[in-house]
């Protein structure tokens, strides 16, 4: 697969299997670290990789002053095979400005652990706020749903880092479709055979083809007002 393009950065990559530069016809094997110049292979001199030094990821302000810092950006990738994509594994730069990034870091890490923790409660409250105009939501177009049932699917649905529906951008308006949808979901798991059916070898398609009318007869009531 192709690497991903960066404009301003210059792609250094793990050698992955034992081969030889395209320039000097060094060999190359999984210890060393690759460029490409001219559109071919190039080790670590050829490619003018020979003062750097590797900063794997991790530190999200210490890497990000060391790019500051260094006249060229170069950054590591490696192929995952098993997300079949190009994966950023760190960067490289001069010993000497990962050392003053890394001092700089220090100087300022009260200040930014102050300005994090800050950050992390305003996300909280607004997480919160939005879960309680979700579960509103639910309760306004589903006023018969049985009582408290729009606090445990709001909570479902727009759990963070979950990927579900309440955290879509559309949700975040509290539109109706993502209401709808979230409330399916709730019944579709805790009011259905669907999960039994999956267990038994049925696939995803089949299954919600085989309790549509269940999902209907559940939600009706929920709707009269």
């Amino acid at each position: 697969m192709k690497p991903p393009a960066d404009s301003d950065a210059i792609l250094v990559f793990p050698s992955q299997c034992e081969g030889v530069c395209a320039h000097c016809s060094a060999p190359l094997d999984q210890s060393h670290f690759v460029t490409f110049k001219n559109d071919a292979i190039a080790c670590v001199d050829c490619g003018g990789l020979e003062n750097l030094t590797f900063l794997p990821s991790g530190n999200t302000a210490l890497t990000r002053r060391a790019n500051a810092l260094s006249p060229l950006k170069y950054v590591v990738l490696k192929f995952s095979r098993a997300r079949k994509r190009y994966e950023r594994q760190g960067i490289l730069a001069r010993q000497e400005i990962i050392e003053q990034a890394r001092q700089e870091c220090e100087a300022d890490e009260a200040t930014r652990e102050t300005k994090r923790l800050a950050s992390a409660a305003r996300r909280a409250k607004q997480d919160a706020a939005h879960l309680a105009a979700f579960a509103a939501k639910i309760r306004e177009l589903y006023p018969s749903a049985p009582r408290g049932v729009e606090h445990e699917i709001a909570t479902h649905a727009c759990r963070k880092h979950s990927g579900r529906v309440g955290r879509a951008a559309f949700a975040k308006e509290l539109a109706p479709e993502s209401i709808h949808l979230a409330v399916r979901a709730h019944i579709r798991h805790h009011h259905t055979s669907y999960d039994c059916l999956l267990s038994g070898g049925a696939d995803r398609t089949e299954a919600r083809v085989l309790i549509a009318a269940h999902i209907e007869e559940t939600i009706r009531p929920w709707l009269a007002g």
